[in-house]
């Protein structure tokens, strides 16, 4: 039996959920508002990519999302969190990229690349190691940077980075989204969030500095708008640029969500923030269910700007009614994606929406829900 396409017409947008509705950010028109969040994949080979990131994004593009984040990789080789990381840095790795970025195109959804460097929290062992912490000069790591040389709890201390390297970081992530878009993803996201370097600079905790780029939120947030101006006038302009940040540190002298809500009003040349919480510093974080959505709505209201929500988006009915209440333009599914690579399919069965407006392949509709 050969698969065909279904015969329905598609629905009005304007009759879907919000969730399968279309969203636009500059000139990308994205299918719908469930998206897959970046994860790390620890997978990378001196950062190139591989088989497995073809068929871990190319299966969640297949499953329906209609933007593909792919995980955060590095601007520089000691930005990666650990030695296995995807990079951003030489012909030879775009060339890889552009592999990915060809067979999620080809399955009809939209690809971002989250660009990143990791600071203090960089040369680590990945999760499913038998040793934790910072990895030895002598087993492949290096020496980590990050604003000041406090260390993160069970990690190497970082050298304080000098104003000259600091200098450098704008460059380091252009180059980077240069090298994005000649691999041809749609969305470059710069990560300032989860205690990596943007946010190590942002956050009281970990910037001791008493030069331009400490002591007051305004001068904390430098590093972050002068990456992002060098980003957005490295990137097309008819492309987004996005931003994920951690919207608290959740713990006492730390961000505050207003905080980050006014760096972010603040920004320039942004189309969306990705808002997350935590990471720089270990905290009491109350995790469950959509944990994070009060910080994406106070981060939308405050700043004007489109934003999406993370964490713990479980269900369809959830991530619905997360979008119905304003508090969110659009979802990103982590573990769920994994747990479900057709998470959005699934979703838009539960939501009642035709197979023709879903996303389905047409070699895989035979399995759609009836």
């Amino acid at each position: 039996m050969t698969a065909t396409a279904p015969a329905v017409p598609p629905a009005p947008a304007s009759l879907l959920p919000l969730l399968f509705q279309p969203m636009t950010l500059r000139g990308l028109t994205l299918r719908n508002r469930v998206w897959l969040a970046p994860m790390c994949q620890y997978s990378a080979v001196d950062g190139v990519v591989n088989d497995w990131h073809v068929v871990h994004l190319g299966a969640r593009a297949q499953g329906g999302f209609g933007l593909v984040l792919a995980e955060a990789t590095a601007v520089v080789p000691e930005g990666r969190i650990t030695p296995d990381d995807a990079g951003l840095w030489n012909d030879e790795q775009t060339a890889a990229w552009a592999r990915v970025v060809d067979v999620v195109h080809a399955q009809g959804a939209a690809v971002g690349v989250q660009l990143a460097h990791a600071g203090r929290k960089a040369s680590t062992f990945r999760p499913w190691a038998d040793s934790r912490g910072s990895v030895p000069a002598d087993q492949g790591g290096w020496t980590t940077l990050g604003p000041s040389g406090e260390a993160f709890p069970s990690y190497a201390p970082p050298a304080e980075m000098t104003p000259e390297q600091v200098a450098e970081v704008p460059g380091q992530f252009a180059d980077a989204a240069r090298r994005a878009h000649k691999a041809g993803f749609d969305v470059v996201e710069v990560h300032a969030a989860h205690g990596y370097l943007l946010h190590q600079f942002l956050s009281p905790l970990s910037n001791h500095r008493t030069d331009a780029y400490g002591g007051t939120l305004a001068n904390r947030a430098r590093l972050l708008h002068e990456t992002v101006a060098a980003v957005r006038a490295a990137w097309p302009q008819d492309k987004p640029v996005l931003v994920r940040v951690s919207a608290t540190d959740w713990t006492e002298d730390g961000l505050t969500v207003a905080d980050v809500a006014q760096v972010c009003a603040d920004l320039d040349g942004v189309d969306l923030v990705d808002v997350s919480t935590g990471g720089n510093v270990v905290a009491p974080i109350p995790v469950g269910p959509g944990y994070q959505v009060p910080a994406a709505r106070e981060v939308r209201e405050t700043s004007g700007l489109p934003v999406s929500a993370v964490g713990m988006i479980d269900s369809a009915a959830q991530a619905e009614q997360t979008l119905r209440d304003g508090a969110a333009d659009a979802m990103m599914i982590g573990r769920g994606a994994l747990r479900d690579p057709h998470w959005p399919l699934r979703a838009a069965h539960e939501l009642g929406v035709p197979v023709a407006d879903a996303g389905w392949r047409p070699q895989h509709v035979r399995g759609a829900w009836l």
